[in-house]
């Protein structure tokens, strides 16, 4: 009798860890979901200008035009760049933008890089005259904020929580409502680009709402390994977009008021991924070994108040044990307490604000001990995991041959952020308070 042939090993493909409930929503939304049949895109379809604020843009051109947040006739109407890349044959209408928060800078770095002639001179991958379709780029959305290092416009309010805005409301809802008019509501997808708020810091990762089948696709062919599948939190962006149908998702890398040079090389990779991946520049979208999929994660916390002393940064991966901070009090001398990392995990942000008190958040923890060997199989020197597109030649690879891990649990407070210290206005100026309730906008 002939011996059996041994079974071949089961690659890891399924998010058998997501909670059931969860995993079949998932997979009913994408099988139901089709691609669109849009003649409109197709090679021999008719291709003409197209219009932006009053502006046209010839195929195969490059133009930017200044579109006011404001439409007014007294004051500053704060006008921002938004360059137009109208390819030479039909395709979609992908809208990229940084800024929406005006003290985080991994957007405005990444899009100005992707408009330098290193990216759109002829022959080259941005140049309009070799594109499909149609590339609105905006470096900087909140440019009051940003000239002011502040998230917030004049009026005290989170842009990222007044989509899609009021043309008669607030300041803030007015400009959502003028975006929204003019960058969004028409667009085939998002790509929105951040980084952390203040105190935190970010390792480069993809926030999507995988139900939403345009934007699991959209967060996959963002080409890094780790997605945040969760609900966009009131007034979005991501919401907004998602109500309407819109492919969207949120990148985030590095933090506020910093310039992350591995996270604007990662989001320039991400994007590029997207426009080979919707077929609009040449060449084929680079993919990640594997993928994980987290739709929760655990939050490391401070036993006792005083000053903070990081061992690890952000995109560290921590073994059960391991000594990530230590708290001591100058006021107390002598006297130090360690912080322990509870299982082996990936620390997806930290924070970078040296004074903490008890039961702050130091350390956002997703817990992967199923899974080590694929983080660690791809960490540096340092111990921190390289990120698809972190380095200079990612390897391309087929969509059959990503794996995909997941992380089981829920967003504590009901948002990714909602644990972190977020900043409220009291009387009139900014406080920070500490709250387990309120969702946070996405950073």
């Amino acid at each position: 009798m002939a011996a059996k042939k041994p079974k071949a090993k089961k690659k890891i493909r399924v998010a058998h860890e997501l909670p059931r409930k969860r995993k079949n929503a998932i997979q009913e939304a994408m099988a139901a979901h089709k691609l669109e049949d849009r003649p409109e895109w197709d090679r021999t379809a008719k291709w003409t200008s197209t219009r932006f604020y009053r502006k046209i843009i010839k195929p195969g051109t490059m133009r930017t035009v200044h579109l006011p947040l404001l439409e007014t006739d007294l004051g500053d109407s704060w006008p921002i760049p938004v360059t137009i890349l109208h390819g030479i044959r039909p395709g979609p209408v992908i809208t990229i933008l940084g800024g929406v928060h005006g003290d985080e800078l991994t957007g405005p770095s990444t899009c100005t890089h992707l408009l330098s002639n290193m990216f759109t001179d002829e022959g080259k991958p941005l140049d309009p005259s070799q594109i499909a379709g149609t590339i609105r780029i905006v470096p900087i959305v909140n440019l009051p904020g940003y000239r002011s290092k502040s998230r917030y416009f004049p009026d005290g309010r989170d842009l990222n929580r007044h989509f899609p805005g009021d043309p008669k409301g607030s300041t803030t809802k007015r400009v959502a409502a003028q975006t929204w008019k003019y960058l969004f509501h028409d667009a085939d997808a998002i790509v929105d680009l951040h980084s952390a708020g203040k105190g935190r810091s970010n390792m480069p990762q993809v926030r999507a709402y995988l139900t939403h089948a345009g934007s699991n696709i959209l967060a996959k062919a963002f080409g890094i390994e780790i997605i945040l599948d969760s609900k966009p939190p009131s007034g979005s962006l991501r919401k907004a977009a998602i109500e309407h149908d819109i492919p969207v998702i949120t990148y985030e890398g590095g933090g506020a008021n910093v310039l992350d040079h591995e996270s604007v090389k990662v989001a320039m990779h991400g994007v590029l991924n997207v426009l080979r991946s919707f077929r609009m520049i040449d060449g084929n979208p680079h993919r990640p070994r594997f993928r994980m999929l987290a739709s929760g994660s655990h939050w490391l916390r401070a036993g006792e108040g005083g000053l903070l002393d990081m061992f690890v940064s952000a995109g560290s991966v921590i073994r059960e044990g391991e000594v990530i901070a230590t708290i001591s009090d100058p006021g107390t001398p002598g006297i130090t307490v360690d912080i322990v990392a509870p299982e082996d995990g990936l620390l997806i942000g930290a924070a970078t604000n040296p004074f903490t008190a008890a039961g702050m958040p130091v350390g956002h923890f997703l817990p992967v001990s199923k899974h080590m060997k694929l983080l660690s199989d791809q960490i540096d020197s340092n111990g921190r995991f390289l990120v698809c597109g972190s380095q200079s030649n990612p390897v391309w690879r087929e969509e059959h041959d990503v794996d995909e891990v997941a992380v089981e649990g829920n967003w504590s407070g009901g948002s990714v952020d909602s644990e972190w210290t977020i900043t409220k206005e009291i009387n009139g100026s900014q406080s920070d308070v500490f709250s387990h309730d309120e969702e946070e906008a996405e950073a």
